[in-house]
């Protein structure tokens, strides 16, 4: 498929999602979210994007009305086309502002979700939306989640207690903060935490064996929520659609965006909007110390990198899985760069923007959100949007010693971190992670008989 394109979907016939891997392999929507990955381990992307410049969404303020018109198109004639204002009207139960802070800037909040970080957003898509096709099902479908931090909080809150689904995370033990960590655990139920020892890539490759290994086949019927689901991608697409649009109503521009990127997955839905002719300038992926990205952009070579651990550690990712997306639709690395551009920023960098923010922007940053004030704080041009990732909060013992300050943690977050119970621990192989939920199955049997 060519670089995405505004307008090569009419939105008259049934939208289908193809593989990254092999053009010929094509789903409809139900069945792209249900299986998470193609059949051949590929990553589904559309076939097609819709003609929706602004004047399409006139008279449309609410992001969730927003977020339906904008992906109607994507849903045309499949099992969830009836159930889309509904999905929307529960992704979007809480706010999500954009306000304007100095200097034709202005930052978009997307941390006031139940776990506090923009992962609630697809999370909370994915799970109104999976919940739906898994109604009445004879077996539950198992969610395996890789996490760095924020993803697997966000699924867990999403999906905890929904019928007829399970949910495995997995995260890198020692590698996310406390509060994180406290976020990840307790939950119970059907949720099961794993912490292993390695780094977010460990469970990233966890999850992509399993969904080609024979027990878990066999035993399992297994999804996705991570960013290689394209139902996370969906939903973070109408973020974007809703900002650029409330910003060009404000200010008469349209405006670019920072993203504070890892796994690549926010980013590529700021450039899925753009396709779709929402008024969204530049894009910038603003990364940590981690290379793959920056490299890539500034060499043409394409490799993988050993992850570093850095302040901002939900962005620590060594091989974003969401390249393979980007290099389908950006084939050629020349027009990658005329898309988007990468900016790496050093610890030493966060720090300086998380001290400085009070007095300089009157805001207290999270590290994540600090790489994008630092990518803005290097570019001269005017109206930029900087996306927030998470709350300060999440981050305290880094965000506290610099601002000199506490950070009142949001009541919805201090609920969730209230949970937290101790999680098993494995060594990063398949067969390791197959014992303890065998083990874990035992154990309910064994209270369901007594």
């Amino acid at each position: 498929m060519p670089n995405p394109q505004r307008g090569t979907h009419n939105g008259s016939c049934i939208m289908q999602f193809t593989s990254t891997r092999d053009e010929s392999h094509q789903a409809p929507l139900a069945a792209a979210l249900a299986d998470g990955l193609a059949p051949d381990g590929g990553l589904y992307v559309p076939t097609a994007f819709p003609d929706l410049g602004p004047e399409a969404f006139d008279g449309l303020e609410r992001i969730e009305a927003i977020a339906e018109r904008l992906l109607r198109p994507f849903f045309a004639g499949d099992r969830l086309e009836d159930a889309l204002p509904a999905i929307c009207a529960e992704t979007f139960s809480f706010p999500v502002p954009l306000r304007d802070l100095k200097d034709d800037t202005a930052v978009l909040e997307l941390f006031h979700g139940p776990t506090a970080a923009f992962k609630d957003v697809g999370a909370r898509f994915l799970a109104s939306g999976l919940s739906r096709l898994n109604a009445g099902a004879a077996e539950p479908v198992t969610i395996l989640v890789a996490t760095s931090g924020d993803t697997g909080a966000a699924v867990a809150a999403a999906f905890h207690q929904k019928p007829n689904v399970e949910v495995i995370v997995l995260y890198p033990k020692g590698r996310v903060s406390d509060r994180q960590e406290k976020q990840l655990t307790g939950w119970g139920g059907n949720v099961l935490t794993v912490a292993v020892q390695g780094v977010f890539d460990d469970c990233q490759q966890l999850v992509k064996a399993a969904f080609r290994d024979d027990w878990w086949q066999t035993h399992r019927r297994l999804s996705s929520a991570n960013s290689i689901n394209l139902g996370r991608l969906l939903p973070q697409m109408t973020y974007y659609a809703a900002a650029s649009l409330w910003y060009q109503r404000r200010h008469g521009a349209r405006p670019g965006f920072i993203v504070p990127s890892g796994n690549l997955g926010n980013a590529l839905a700021a450039l899925y909007a753009r396709a779709c002719g929402l008024p969204i300038g530049d894009v910038v992926m603003a990364t940590n110390a981690n290379r793959p990205v920056t490299h890539f952009l500034e060499t043409g070579d394409w490799q993988p990198f050993d992850t570093e651990e850095t302040l901002a550690t939900a962005m620590d990712v060594g091989d974003p899985s969401n390249m393979e997306r980007v290099r389908y639709h950006w084939s050629d690395v020349e027009a990658l760069r005329h898309a988007v551009r990468a900016e790496r920023i050093t610890d030493d960098a966060i720090r300086r923007q998380i001290r400085r923010g009070p007095a300089v922007w009157g805001e207290v940053w999270d590290p994540h959100t600090a790489t994008a004030v630092e990518v803005r704080e290097q570019t001269s041009t005017p109206h930029w949007i900087l996306v927030a990732t998470a709350h300060p909060a999440k981050f305290e013992q880094i965000v506290e010693p610099l601002i000199g300050d506490t950070v009142p943690v949001p009541e919805a977050l201090a609920a969730v971190m209230d949970r937290a119970a101790p999680a098993p621990e494995i060594a990063p192989s398949l067969d390791a992670l197959r014992d303890v939920v065998v083990a874990r199955e035992e154990q309910q049997r064994a209270a369901a008989r007594e």
